[in-house]
């Protein structure tokens, strides 16, 4: 009898999402998001907050949860860009200790899987949340 399945390869390398709210208000509907982006097992998940202004206790559990789920396929979830009130936030709730938090615009973690091919850089795929609008860039709708 085999264990569990394990993915033998990533469908995307690297998928950048950028979140403009994140609390108890629409942390459901960002969830169900995540779970889809999940499903597409990707390797790294960068999470921006850039344009985000607060979270909540609610937000930090998801996030725990994609990165917990992201870890058991052995890919990496990445935060980036969080606003000062927001870093103090996730420094008390010590998130920094568990999951990589970078500024500015590399999206490349402390430690993680290295892309597969290191000659050309992985294209990623941007999908932006909004308070429960999921839009990924550059795709034709029909």
């Amino acid at each position: 009898m085999t264990g569990p399945l394990q993915p033998t390869s990533y469908a995307l390398p690297l998928v950048e999402v950028c979140i403009t709210q994140l609390d108890l208000a629409c942390v459901a509907e960002t969830g169900a998001a995540f779970d889809g982006l999940l499903a597409l097992r990707p390797q790294r998940v960068v999470v921006d907050l850039a344009g985000c202004r607060y979270i909540d206790a609610a937000a930090i559990g998801l996030l725990l949860d994609v990165h917990r789920r992201l870890t058991r396929m052995d890919g990496v979830l990445v935060v980036r860009n969080p606003n000062h009130r927001i870093q103090r936030i996730l420094h008390h709730a010590r998130l920094d200790q568990v999951l990589p938090i970078v500024t500015g615009a590399s999206p490349a973690p402390r430690g993680g899987p290295a892309p597969q091919d290191e000659s050309r850089p992985a294209e990623p795929t941007l999908i932006a949340f909004g308070r429960a609008r999921v839009e990924p860039s550059g795709s034709s709708r029909p």
